[in-house]
This record gives C-alpha cells, structure tokens and sequence, in this order.
C-alpha cells in the first residue's frame, strides 16, 4: 500500500476540513472566500456538507483554502 506522505489532506475527513476551517475563519469569512450558497445562507455544517460531496468544484476550493490555512498557520507557528 502506498503511503500518501505529501498529500496534506490524506486521513482527514471532509466534515473535519470544514469544521476546522469554520472554526478559523467563521461562516461569515467562509462565503466571503469562497462564494457558494450554503455558506452564506442559512449555513450548517450538515448542508454544506450535502452540497460538497455532490460539488467537485466546490469542493475542490473548500480543500484548497485548507491547504492554504494550514501553511499559513505553519509559517505563523500557531499549529
């Protein structure tokens, strides 16, 4: 079995993504970055979630500002 030591997002779920970077940026910020509906209307950790597993794209951003805030967070020494 091949281990995925470069890949950032390897062993993390899609809700804990979402819950961190809701943690860090609130929903506010989140659909300020990211411009889809269910983070700005009425958001939920549940619905966006529904939304994400059947977005590609969107999901796609939503792990991409994760990578970003993580090197972000790694450089600041706050991980």
């Amino acid at each position: 079995m091949e281990t995925q030591k470069n890949n950032p997002l390897h062993g993390l779920t899609l809700e804990a993504i979402l819950t961190e970077l809701v943690a860090y940026y609130d929903w506010d910020e989140l659909g300020d970055r990211i411009r889809i509906r269910c983070f700005n209307e009425n958001p939920s950790i549940k619905s966006s979630l529904t939304f994400l597993r059947k977005t590609p794209w969107a999901r796609t951003k939503v792990e991409q500002l994760y990578v970003a805030m993580m090197r972000y967070r790694q450089r600041q020494g706050q991980v």
